[in-house]
């Protein structure tokens, strides 16, 4: 009699099934990770574009009043026509245009922050409605203002200066980013007068 040995190498249908289950829980942990990698950076950029929009209202705003002139800085919407300090800081500014007319009250350009937390601008003197320059994202906080110094008509000896302050939040997707931004500009047209 002969014994037969059947000596069948191979991979059992146990290992097989061992195999293919270790090969998708890596596969189910890298595609996991990798939609998460791509979430985060969905985020980040959703985040950046707000950002960038708020520089580019700060940009805004520091263009305008550099070559504006006549600054009229206060915490109210009203009598913009003489120019006006404001030191300790207010939520209004007004100024003539490059190419305003001072005798004309209308034609000032207006840039204010809201009680809603948003920024405004007008560029009529608020004879219509003012666009809201901020994203609905961005919340202005209240101790956000406008400071200016030298606003006063000559014979005042200082150049007229603006600074900027933007504290605020940004709300997306439910997570809070707080923001401080402050930028400073004189205005281009020497008004000083030399004794």
């Amino acid at each position: 009699m002969q014994n037969k040995n059947n000596n069948k190498n191979g991979y059992t249908i146990i290992e097989t099934m061992i195999a293919i289950s270790l090969f998708l829980v890596v596969i189910m942990i890298g595609m996991g990770a990798l939609l998460n990698a791509n979430l985060v950076h969905r985020k980040s950029q959703d985040m950046r574009s707000i950002m960038d929009n708020l520089s580019f209202i700060m940009e805004d705003m520091s263009k305008n009043l550099r070559t504006g002139y006549n600054y009229h800085c206060s915490d109210n919407l009203s009598n913009f026509s003489t120019p006006l300090s404001c030191t300790s800081g207010g939520t209004v500014i007004a100024f003539e245009p490059t190419d305003g007319n001072p005798a004309n009250d209308i034609d000032q350009w207006i840039y204010y922050f809201g009680g809603d937390g948003k920024i405004y601008k007008s560029t009529d003197g608020l004879t219509s409605s003012p666009i809201q320059l901020t994203p609905d994202e961005v919340v202005i906080d209240s101790v956000s203002s406008f400071f200016v110094i030298g606003a006063e008509s000559p014979p005042d000896t200082q150049q007229p200066f603006v600074t900027i302050r933007l504290i605020g939040e940004i709300t997306y997707k439910g997570i809070k980013t707080p923001f401080s931004l402050q930028t400073s500009v004189s205005q281009r047209l020497i008004d000083v007068v030399v004794p």
